[in-house]
């Protein structure tokens, strides 16, 4: 199954407002009118869907001034409909990559270039230029670095800064740093300092572009050659343990050593992840390049799909209204497919349901479980936030 790319589930959201119809009391054409200036093109069914996901003009009139329908004022007058946008949180995946020696410097069985290192970098190109990534923006960090292997501040900058996917720029990026020779790899293979120094470049992105941010740890085995307690995923625990208290979650990507010659390598990467607030680590086998390769793309499509937030930001209303948290209706179309309502459910007790973050003072849509898993899964999900001129749900007290 193909995961979405990011920039599809845009929600479109219909804001209800007072227009006002000529003196002649027209109501039909009030109403039709109105709606067709918002950009939804056509007049109401018995839906309250009209086309593009919004509702249309219901002829009412009768709003509550806190809503943004405004009060009524008598004959001539409709709810009609206008149209803001507001995207999914963007997300970004600040990518660690290893390049150590055991990554394929060929000194022995389990560091072989062709069952490890050629098709692990063949599968992450490939994750950089999908089509499918649009919408993610990334950057690779490689280490070790060239100097100072076990300093922090080595990796507070990446190799290729945060970038939209997909990009060209991530695979000249690993071909430039892919050592000419088996002596050119480096040999440490400093976890600790890598996660600090990624930690610390998320948190000033963070402060210059808001969004959902990702560590993705890409490694063959333990810190080594770093020294002391640095040297220990204990210390690689510890940090990233740190960056999920700061909502940064850590993905990990273990590449296994050949079944036959010294297995076992990744083992406690998984404390890692579980550290890291993502689960189990994703292990990749090796001894078949292209089992391999497979597998790694498999891992990369989990990571990509499960990076797509389920939050949406809930926007201002056009020309000043003022948002009524009881008059908002969302919907999901697949496709060309026909919308369908997703139940309020501030629990999110019962399937396809949404709630607010906050029912007391919502700034946030939530998509539950069962909504979240079918926008990660389906490639033309879109999903339509209606902001209706009739109370539609019971926020709970």
């Amino acid at each position: 199954m193909r995961l979405p790319a990011m920039g599809i589930a845009l929600f479109t959201v219909a804001v209800a407002s007072a227009a006002c119809g000529g003196g002649d009391g027209d109501e039909n054409q009030s109403g039709s009118g109105a709606a067709n200036s918002s950009g939804s093109g056509s007049g109401g069914d018995d839906s309250g869907f009209g086309s593009g996901g919004v509702t249309s003009g219901s002829g009412s009139g009768s709003g509550n001034p806190s809503s943004g329908a405004g009060p009524s004022t008598g004959a001539g007058e409709a709810c009609a409909t206008q149209t803001a946008q507001a995207g999914l949180q963007p997300v970004y995946l600040a990518v660690a990559f290893d390049v150590s020696g055991s990554m394929g410097m060929n000194d022995r069985p389990s560091h072989s270039k062709e069952l490890k290192w050629d098709p692990v970098v063949a599968a992450t190109k490939q994750f950089f230029t999908d089509p499918a990534s649009a919408g993610l923006t990334a950057s690779l960090t490689f280490f070790p670095g060239e100097r100072r292997m076990c300093d922090a501040r080595t990796y507070g900058a990446p190799d290729v800064e945060m970038t939209p996917l997909p990009s060209e720029a991530f695979g000249k990026a690993i071909d430039d740093v892919t050592p000419a020779t088996d002596d050119d790899w480096r040999t440490s293979t400093p976890t600790a300092f890598v996660v600090d120094g990624t930690v610390t470049f998320i948190e000033r992105q963070r402060q210059e572009s808001p969004g959902k941010y990702a560590l993705v740890l890409v490694t063959d085995g333990y810190p080594q050659r770093c020294g002391g307690q640095a040297d220990s995923i204990e210390a690689v625990v510890e940090r990233v343990e740190g960056a999920r208290q700061d909502n940064i979650p850590t993905y990990v990507i273990g590449v296994a050593n050949p079944p036959e010659d010294e297995p076992g390598n990744v083992d406690n990467l998984r404390d890692i992840a579980a550290a890291g607030g993502t689960g189990q680590a994703f292990i990749i086998e090796t001894g078949n390049p292209d089992a391999t390769a497979t597998a790694f793309r498999a891992a990369i499509d989990q990571i990509r799909g499960a990076a797509v937030t389920c939050n949406v930001a809930i926007p201002a209303a056009p020309d000043g209204r003022t948002f009524d948290k009881q008059r908002v209706r969302v919907t999901y179309t697949s496709g060309g497919g026909q919308p369908k309502a997703v139940a309020y459910d501030q629990e999110c007790a019962s399937d396809d349901a949404w709630r607010y973050d906050n029912p007391s003072n919502p700034s946030q849509i939530e998509l539950c479980e069962s909504v979240c898993n079918a926008i990660q899964s389906d490639p033309e999900a879109s999903l339509g936030v209606d902001f209706t001129c009739e109370d539609v749900i019971d926020i709970p007290q």
